[in-house]
């Protein structure tokens, strides 16, 4: 099935078709052809195994969270809390790298409030301990508007507790 002409680059035809192409390139259509009739489309064991580490990374990330009975979800979507406040308990959907979430625990906590010596009216020292139970109320204001519950309550325990006596 080759066929000739005078000048210099032979010319051949290909052996699936009837078209004619240059030396040069013949060899890239046979590459391709052969490329062709061995992928049949299917996935091979590696883009099985791909698939497979896929799913399982996906499982493992999933986005959803639980909150228990006694804690409440504060959950902030690109920094601005989302409608409604705080959410729980239950199943929530997170976005992932968009909602970031905040844990409340409604339950009563207690701490001690460090010994203060404290002068009476009558010239007195005395050493004043005291138990604090605190609980949180509204989860979304001790989220935004404290840093630090626990440390911000204790503090103000002992300034309470100074300024009493």
């Amino acid at each position: 099935m080759a066929t000739s002409r005078s000048s210099k680059n032979e010319v051949h035809t290909s052996r699936n078709e009837n078209r004619v192409y240059p030396v040069n390139t013949m060899t890239k259509v046979a590459i391709n052809d052969d490329y062709n009739q061995s992928n049949d489309g299917g996935f091979d064991i590696c883009g099985w195994i791909l698939i497979i580490c896929s799913y399982i990374l996906i499982v493992f990330t999933f986005p959803i969270t639980v909150v228990q009975e006694y804690e409440r979800a504060v959950i902030f979507r690109l920094g601005r809390i989302l409608q409604g406040g705080a959410k729980g308990p239950g199943l929530f959907f997170i976005v992932p790298c968009v909602d970031t979430i905040k844990r409340v625990d409604l339950r009563t906590t207690t701490f001690n409030v460090p010994p203060q010596e404290i002068l009476t009216r009558d010239s007195v020292t005395v050493s004043v301990d005291a138990v604090v139970y605190s609980r949180i109320v509204d989860p979304v204001a001790s989220v935004t508007k404290v840093e630090n519950v626990r440390s911000a309550t204790q503090l103000l325990a002992q300034t309470s507790l100074r300024n009493m006596l």
